[in-house]
């Protein structure tokens, strides 16, 4: 699948080794939907409607989880990027389905993981509507 920034842009893709890596890294969990992306841009930021996004690149996804100590606050979250503000979008990873939530940076905590997304088609669809 294709995705498009309203305004912004895509990084070009990453070697397909360093994805490999990742998911040897992390056994494997990240959602195949979220991989296809990862092949096609190694990050990227921009509008997608009127909300912004930013992805992070593939090799900055297990130091910006460890940095923002994820795994302490908020077990089971994977963040693959930020609203570009205070907020984190991520993967719950405790459930099978994966849902993509959003999650404040200060005061992280599972509690308030909120789920906007069932996949990543549905958050840039769930994303382009205006607000």
């Amino acid at each position: 699948m294709a995705y498009n920034f309203t305004e912004g842009r895509f990084e070009a893709p990453p070697h397909p080794d360093v994805i490999e890596r990742l998911s040897a890294k992390l056994g494997g969990t990240l959602p195949g939907d979220y991989l296809a992306l990862l092949r096609q841009h190694n990050g990227g930021e921009g509008f997608i409607g009127d909300n912004y996004i930013v992805f992070w690149k593939v090799e900055e996804l297990a130091d910006f989880n460890r940095e923002y100590e994820v795994e302490i606050y908020a077990p089971g979250i994977f963040l693959f990027g930020s609203n570009g503000g205070g907020e984190g979008y991520g993967f719950d990873t405790q459930s099978r389905a994966m849902p993509i939530v959003q999650i404040p940076f200060v005061g992280m905590e599972r509690q308030y993981a909120t789920p906007v997304a069932k996949d990543i088609a549905d958050l840039f669809a769930k994303l382009a509507m205006p607000l």
